[in-house]
């Protein structure tokens, strides 16, 4: 009786290749899902730390502009300091305003430009708002 034998040749370094490859396996998908952990971490982080910024910034421009309307408040009302301190408020305003629509002009005047086919450059006229004196109260 003849049997066929079949003789199975086992490679040892095969067998050592698979042990490594199955063993690092549950590594790299540890380090893929760190990285993403690690991501989402620091975005919560970065928007936090804006947060804190931003209200921080918030307290205290609103704490200075309220203490302000409130000692103005206090005043009697034909004071000479109050009048000064209202005026001044009313022009630093108006001052804030021209700058803010100085910087849209220019910034639309650019923009222009750079969208202008022929290459001339456009005449951009930037507003500039001088703070008027206040008539004196008679």
């Amino acid at each position: 009786m003849t049997t066929n034998e079949a003789t199975v040749s086992v490679d040892p370094l095969a067998n050592l290749g698979e042990a490594i490859e199955s063993a690092t396996s549950p590594f790299s998908d540890a380090a893929s899902k760190a990285t993403v952990s690690a991501k989402a971490a620091a975005q919560k982080v970065k928007s936090s730390a804006r947060s804190g910024v931003y209200h921080t910034a918030f307290g205290l421009s609103y704490g200075v502009v309220f203490s302000a309307v409130f000692l103005v408040e206090l005043l009697p009302q034909d004071s000479i300091v109050r009048r000064g301190l209202e005026d001044g408020a009313e022009s630093g305003f108006d001052s804030a305003i021209a700058k803010s629509g100085a910087r849209r002009a220019k910034r639309r005047s650019s923009t222009e430009d750079a969208e202008d086919d022929d290459g001339e450059s456009g005449d951009a006229s930037v507003p500039t708002a001088e703070p008027q004196p206040k008539p004196a109260a008679g």
